[in-house]
């Protein structure tokens, strides 16, 4: 379609020239003019009309060679501009004319052009950004060489740099308030004012001041706990001083109503309590001095309740004797019975445990004897409700736990004995020799109540072998006299005779329940005879008690309740 426009352009360009030299050659006749003269202003007309068209063709040759070249720098611009923007080279379509060669590489040009500026531009702002972060955070910058074109990745990279310092910075900014307030807090409780550069700066509200540096950050931390562990000295030094007041109000039996309004008049930080309580204990101090002799007193006391408490014997509290009975009360007294309660208390701290497990074993053990009590008591049989069986469960879950519990209280003092290096001791014995002589007079006491119940149930068959005796003497007169009298009894002798004749005349009774009790009794306490209580190992240092077993003990219990059983049938008038 463009091609014959151009073709008719062409022609009606030839077509006017034509009518135009047609008009001239009319005009030259009209007017007059000979041919030589036609001839020659043809030939000018020609002349004229050649020399346009030759400049018109110079100038599309000129501009043809323009085109050209600018094909050429175009490309040579393109080639350097994808190089620094690590992009790819532009690659033109083919059958393009030159025109739209040139076209195309320059609108490329221009692109590359106006992304190169807008990239130096953001990346001139993100290295701002990068190097404000990294002054406050003390980071390398992100790396790009100076004056080179950054690529779109780099440039990513570089956002996401910044970004993770943002988040950085904030985070810090957070530890960093965290820590300087948790400083100050510190310091207000304490009272303490700031002396170095580091806590004048840690308690400064200006936020600037500090650089959020992991160096400033393991420093604050640092400081944070020091603070802490000076405030932890404080309050342990408070609470010495409580303590010590307490002692001196309790040993000058000072009212507890002053008591609470010092405490309720204590105020302000810790070193101004401390301050106080200070104040207060030299003050206490100073009274005690004047009371030397009740003040002493009162800690002797102490002293022996602590002792028991301990469950110390003569032997070991035999070395303070000397200053107990010293009754030259002086301040050197006073402070080496200080001293010794100090240290009774401390020992007190370390054998908690151990005391504990026997002060429970113990408590099980008076409920063991308590029931050892009760079987030699033979009305028990007579209990119609139930409590007979519960009661002998009862001993039997006790008979399990006592072994246990002295199992526990071996191996503690084995482990404690292994970390003191010294032996543990109960009333000047060795914890298991201690429980072995509990369990060697509880046999002796349990023998001596069998031989006394065996000489009472020989008197009592004595009395019954006299009583049915048969009479020989007959009263006076004779053969031939009166007829004896019958040997008159008293209704005491007469009721043992009617309860022997009836025990005798009635084999074949069922037993009341009283017996069926008493027989699930024994066979739940011969069941529980089976289990043998811990025994200390013997000591060459002392004499130690004989060792019995749970097999002996539970044998002679069964003796026991046989006594009690036949003492409650002799007893008894329904048998």
């Amino acid at each position: 379609m463009s091609s014959r426009r151009s073709e008719a352009l062409a022609f009606s360009l030839v077509t006017g020239i034509n009518h135009a030299m047609a008009r001239l050659v009319d005009i030259w006749d009209s007017i007059g003019i000979m041919e030589e003269q036609r001839v020659e202003r043809m030939e000018t007309v020609k002349k004229h009309i050649e020399g346009l068209l030759n400049d018109m063709i110079i100038e599309e040759e000129a501009l043809k060679h323009r085109i050209r070249a600018n094909i050429i720098t175009f490309k040579k611009q393109l080639e350097t501009l994808c190089l620094e923007m690590s992009t790819e080279p532009y690659k033109l379509e083919e059958g393009l004319t030159v025109l739209q060669i040139e076209k195309n590489l320059r609108l490329r040009v221009d692109v590359l052009t106006k992304e190169k500026g807008e990239r130096l531009k953001e990346l001139h702002g993100l290295q701002q950004q990068d190097k404000e972060l990294c002054v406050e955070l003390c980071i390398t910058p992100y790396y790009i060489p100076t004056g080179s074109m950054p690529s779109r990745t780099q440039l990513q990279e570089l956002r996401e740099h910044i970004q993770t310092l943002s988040e950085e910075k904030k985070s810090r900014a957070q530890v960093f308030s965290g820590l300087r307030e948790d400083i100050r807090k510190l310091m207000e409780e304490m009272g303490h004012e700031p002396e170095t550069s580091l806590e004048k700066e840690s308690v400064c509200h200006d936020e600037e001041t500090f650089l959020l540096t992991n160096e400033n950050i393991k420093a604050l931390k640092l400081l944070l706990s020091q603070m802490e562990v000076k405030k932890e000295s404080l309050t342990n030094t408070l609470a010495e001083l409580k303590e010590r007041a307490m002692c001196l109000w309790n040993r000058l039996e000072a009212l507890e109503q002053d008591h609470n309004v010092f405490q309720e008049s204590v105020q302000g930080t810790l070193s101004d309590q401390i301050t106080q309580w200070q104040g207060e204990v030299d003050r206490l101090t100073e009274l005690q001095k004047a009371r030397l002799e009740d003040v002493i007193e009162n800690v002797r006391q102490e002293l022996v309740a602590s002792w028991d408490k301990c469950n110390l014997g003569p032997e070991q509290r035999e070395p303070f004797n000397v200053h107990f009975c010293d009754n030259n009360f002086t301040e050197e007294l006073l402070a080496l019975h200080d001293a010794a309660l100090l240290k009774v208390k401390n020992y007190y701290d370390q054998v908690k445990p151990l005391l504990e497990a026997l002060q429970k074993w113990e408590k099980y053990w008076a409920v063991f004897q308590d029931f050892e009590k009760k079987a030699n008591d033979p009305n028990r049989f007579s209990n119609r409700g139930g409590a007979l069986l519960k009661e002998a469960k009862e001993k039997v879950k006790i008979q399990k736990m006592l072994p246990k519990l002295e199992e526990v209280l071996r191996t503690g003092v084995e482990v404690w004995e292994k970390d003191q290096g010294s032996a543990f001791l109960v009333q000047g014995q060795r914890v298991m020799t201690y429980i072995s002589s509990q369990w060697e007079e509880h046999k002796q006491q349990r023998g001596k109540e069998k031989s006394e119940r065996a000489a009472l149930q020989t008197s009592k068959k004595g009395e019954m072998t006299t009583l049915f005796k048969t009479p020989t003497k007959r009263a006076h007169g004779g053969i031939n006299g009166p007829t004896p009298n019958k040997i008159r009894k008293t209704p005491s002798q007469l009721t043992r005779v009617r309860s022997s004749s009836t025990f005798i005349s009635m084999p074949s009774r069922k037993p009341p329940l009283s017996q069926v009790q008493m027989q699930k009794t024994r066979s739940l306490e011969s069941s529980s005879s089976q289990r043998t209580p811990l025994l200390e190992y013997n000591s060459t240092e002392r004499k130690q008690p004989v060792d019995i077993s749970y097999s002996d003990f539970t044998s002679a219990l069964s003796n026991k309740t046989s006594d009690a059983v036949f003492n409650s049938t002799a007893k008894d008038p329904t048998f």
